[in-house]
């Protein structure tokens, strides 16, 4: 999820207060097409996926296009503009979910049925288990996608240079609804995965998003691989606290780290490359 949201800030230099209510809408897919449709689990994962993926570039498509399009000058500077918009669509799509599906929460099928297994020194169950491992293949794929691929290349040069970029004869338009379905993808694909043990409700999303800031910061902004190490960093050392600490203040270590790293390496753990993806 923080991936996604470092993707964005690499290309536009924007944060988007809406992208927890893409994970959101990621955990409700999920757990109402298994529902309502009673299809297996393994068939609502892919389709979270895609509602996200759409959903970002619908929104990339209506709001987001007048930031680097020229006319979005209507009283507004570019960061203004971006905190508005986003932060209007995240009341819309709250309180949308609100009215349509309900304020109550639901409980989502699990991709595995089993007990507590133990990994190492590690408990997990086996959802836990299938998210560790699809975030890790989904994480790869994105670095080979990224270092190898036509699309890749072109991202990383919109990020560095949108006017360079365009001048090169690449696409910066079509590029940018590109990174805006994946960031998109990428959240609703983490609200599937952790639905079975959040219980999707139109809020779900809130405390998700709030970690990704955290590890987009403490990776570097706009960093990619920054983010990929700094969500591995928190969840870790997240882990290790509320086990040889407190459980209950285990997100206040989280945002303790935090508090260092912008006391002691404000830029981040990839600062100096903040602005290659």
């Amino acid at each position: 999820m923080a991936v996604g949201l470092a993707m964005i800030f690499g290309v536009l230099k924007i944060v988007n207060f809406a992208h927890g209510e893409f994970f959101m809408v990621g955990a409700y897919t999920y757990v109402l097409v298994a529902l309502k449709f009673e299809v297996s689990p393994w068939i609502a994962l892919p389709c979270a996926a895609l509602a996200g993926a759409a959903l970002g570039w619908i929104v990339e498509r209506l709001l987001m296009r007048p930031l680097y399009r020229g006319y979005a000058s209507w009283g507004f500077m570019k960061d203004e503009y971006a905190v508005v918009v986003t932060f209007g669509l995240s009341l819309l799509l709250i309180n949308l979910v609100d009215k349509i599906v309900g304020p109550y929460s639901y409980k989502g099928p699990s991709l595995i049925e089993t007990s507590r297994f133990a990994l190492g020194p590690v408990m997990l169950t086996g959802q836990k288990a299938i998210a560790a491992v699809v975030a890790l293949l989904i994480m790869g794929g994105l670095a080979v996608f990224l270092k190898r691929s036509v699309w890749g290349k072109q991202i990383q040069a919109v990020a560095q240079n949108r006017l360079g970029a365009s001048l090169a004869g690449i696409d910066a338009t079509r590029t940018t609804a590109l990174i805006f379905a994946i960031s998109g993808m990428l959240a609703a694909l983490s609200g599937a995965l952790l639905a079975p043990m959040v219980n999707p409700s139109p809020d779900v999303g809130a405390f998700p998003a709030i970690k990704s800031y955290v590890i987009v910061v403490l990776g570097g902004m706009g960093s990619v691989w920054g983010a990929m190490l700094a969500a591995m960093i928190l969840g870790v050392s997240e882990a290790f606290f509320s086990v040889y600490g407190s459980y209950d203040y285990r997100d206040a270590f989280g945002l303790a780290i935090l508090v260092l790293v912008l006391l002691l390496r404000p830029q981040g753990l990839f600062g100096e490359k903040g602005r290659e993806l």
